[in-house]
């Protein structure tokens, strides 16, 4: 069997994610998608819209054969930390044949050379980066223009302007990086770009349904005439309505209070044991924290210019849940993923399972209370990524009002 991995968040899945997932089976001839998906929280530094088994189900019901939880150490790290963690579960799974992700460019050629020069950082390069980042630039700014005066190729430069190339180029590196034997393979993106925020006709970007949502939201009008649900699969958008104003949405400002709470009882010292957290940083967090609005103002009082909006609200995220710079070094020195936990599975296909767990060289969790081959790094990972959940557990209910399931308590999607 033939097995295609997809790194994915899905917040929320939509009908590029289903364009993705069924062309990405067909162009590279595999027999199922399995896919690593961000938990309760993502990349930009933000909860998701809806609970991790909510888009696991999604996926599951439009073509996932199994879901695995990306770690939250990883899913709210910068493009390189996610990507690292994201190809090294899959890689530990000792059985994924290749590896499917969605470009603005498409040439995968282009692509990978790109991502070598950027792996290898030849010394030239990296004087430039040095002296640029000293100007005070944002680290994308900086390394954009370093790479452009070391190839002198402005074609190949633009590459590094748009997110998906981005990430796809991670995910080039990680793989060149581990020696992996799993096959790269890109989709051109269609539709809205990324970061749109208006509705696309066919394929709309999860930004412009999430802005579109939270634009209903405001107004308490039912957010189901604007649209956004017909930018997602039947099965999908069935799911986000049975669960509107019950489970969903959940935005960062949810989380507000307790972010607040937490920084007052941080000092500078303190602050820096977290990931991405600077000494500067540190400072200004400090200075700030009694301006403290909500959790969207406060990323945009932070923000300067060698600091971008999303990466503030990663490091707001680390402290929020406790990831620290030494918990990363541990992890990194396991190869980045101490295990594969399963959200859930297409009943039919038990059989990719059984493969996890014949090939795997991590153990594959699919019960956490069934666990008994966990390093201490890898303990301490799972007990990161089950606090996140109750965290996110706990907005949900006080948000919703609903009764409260604590992660060990909860079932594993079991797709028919």
């Amino acid at each position: 069997m033939k097995i295609l991995g997809i790194i994915a968040e899905y917040n929320p899945f939509h009908n590029g994610h289903l364009y993705h997932i069924k062309e990405s089976l067909k162009q590279t001839g595999c027999d199922a998608a399995i896919v690593v998906m961000s938990g309760d929280f993502v990349q930009r530094g933000a909860p998701a819209l809806l609970s991790k088994h909510l888009r696991a189900e999604m996926a599951l019901a439009d073509g996932a054969s199994v879901v695995l939880e990306l770690p939250v150490c990883y899913a709210c790290g910068s493009a390189e930390y996610f990507a690292a963690g994201a190809v090294a579960l899959l890689h530990s799974l000792g059985c994924i044949h290749a590896l499917s992700f969605g470009s603005e460019h498409g040439n995968l050629t282009e692509l990978q050379q790109t991502a070598d020069i950027l792996l290898e950082e030849p010394d030239s390069y990296k004087e430039t980066l040095r002296q640029y980042l000293a100007q005070g630039l944002s680290y994308p700014v900086a390394r954009k223009m370093a790479f452009q005066d070391y190839t002198k190729n402005p074609d190949l430069c633009n590459i590094l302007d748009t997110p998906n190339n981005i990430l796809g180029i991670e995910y080039l590196k990680a793989l060149r990086h581990i020696n992996s034997s799993i096959k790269p393979f890109t989709l051109s993106r269609k539709g809205a770009g990324y970061h749109a925020e208006q509705l696309h006709e066919t394929f709309s970007s999860a930004s412009a349904i999430r802005a579109s949502l939270l634009q209903a939201d405001v107004q308490h009008n039912s957010w189901k005439s604007e649209g956004s649900l017909k930018q997602m699969p039947p099965a999908a958008a069935q799911i986000m309505w049975n669960n509107y104003n019950r489970k969903t949405p959940v935005y960062s400002n949810d989380f507000s209070l307790l972010l607040k709470a937490k920084l007052l009882t941080e000092t500078c010292d303190s602050l820096i044991e977290y990931a991405d957290i600077s000494e500067a940083l540190a400072r200004r967090i400090i200075n700030q924290r009694n301006q403290f609005v909500d959790w969207d103002a406060f990323c945009e009082l932070l923000k300067t210019k060698d600091m971008t909006y999303s990466r503030i609200s990663r490091a707001l995220m680390h402290i929020l849940l406790n990831i620290r710079t030494e918990d990363m070094t541990a992890y990194q020195a396991e190869q980045n993923c101490c295990y594969a936990r399963v959200l859930g599975f297409r009943k039919e296909q038990t059989e990719i399972l059984k493969l996890f767990k014949q090939n795997s060289s991590v153990p594959v969790i699919t019960k956490l209370g069934q666990i008994d081959s966990l390093s201490n790094a890898g303990q301490k990972m799972l007990d990161t990524d089950c606090y996140a959940s109750n965290l996110y557990e706990s907005v949900v209910t006080d948000k919703f009002h609903t009764p409260f399931t604590e992660e060990h308590s909860k079932s594993l999607v079991l797709y028919e």
